[in-house]
């Protein structure tokens, strides 16, 4: 490889390293927003809650919703009464 390709190739490799820390990548693990309770139900059959979250229901309340506090506020639109539980179902 001649002199004049090799600095070339250089000054190439020399600006791709100063601008890849600048890069900005999405977390692999971003908590999913569904579209609606049917999406969400078939990954997480009686809903997403937040920790500490009581189902308030006159009936029997669901207790083995999962709890994940940043899945839950990716889908707080869904929580339709407000207890922190989103798309609960017994």
């Amino acid at each position: 490889m001649g002199r004049s390709r090799r600095v070339i190739v250089g000054i190439v490799a020399a600006g791709t390293l100063a601008v890849a820390p600048a890069m900005v990548v999405a977390p692999a693990d971003a908590a999913t927003s569904y579209t609606n309770c049917k999406q969400l139900n078939a990954d997480y059959p009686h809903g997403v809650g937040k920790s500490g979250a009581v189902d308030s229901t006159s009936g029997t309340p669901v207790t083995d919703f999962t709890v994940d506090d940043d899945l839950y506020n990716s889908n707080s639109g869904r929580d339709r009464d407000g207890d922190s539980i989103a798309c609960e179902k017994h």
